[in-house]
């Protein structure tokens, strides 16, 4: 069953799908607030193309360093971006784009290989998750000329 593999969190953010898609396409955006709080990151290679290899390490606040290797499988301008993470722990990140009012819904699900994977890093995952859709929120609020 895919739901015991699956970590979910989803918020409705204050921008446009646009807005909140290029975030993710721009590499200088995106290395800003990818990851948990604390974290930096070094992007090696970045093809924001579906098939496009994403190679970073992210730089922990614990002054170590987590290497990265993922494809982008599927991008839908302003609405769907898929991401397989090809390193442990092996996952499939979809990222769903959809307008409400003033703003978007942004849906987040991360699928693992096993149910115990999943579990294995809901602790860790499901608050750094939280942590990286804040982290998004500010940067985004930044280019508006937000404090």
């Amino acid at each position: 069953m895919a739901e015991d593999r699956t970590l979910r969190t989803s918020r409705t953010l204050p921008y446009s799908p646009a807005q909140i898609y290029g975030a993710f396409a721009s590499p200088d955006l995106l290395s800003r607030w990818w990851g948990p709080d604390g974290f930096t990151n070094t992007f090696e290679v970045f093809e924001f193309t579906a098939g496009g290899r994403w190679k970073f390490v992210m730089h922990g606040p614990d002054g170590n360093d987590y290497a990265n290797e993922s494809v982008f499988v599927a991008l839908v301008p302003d609405a769907r971006i898929v991401i397989r993470h090809d390193c442990a722990p092996h996952f499939t990140l979809t990222v769903e784009l959809a307008p409400v009012g003033d703003g978007t819904l942004l849906t987040w699900a991360q699928v693992f290989e096993d149910a115990r994977t999943a579990q294995a890093v809901k602790q860790r995952a499901g608050p750094a998750n939280e942590q990286n859709l804040d982290r998004l929120t500010e940067v985004l609020g930044r280019g508006r000329g937000a404090t």
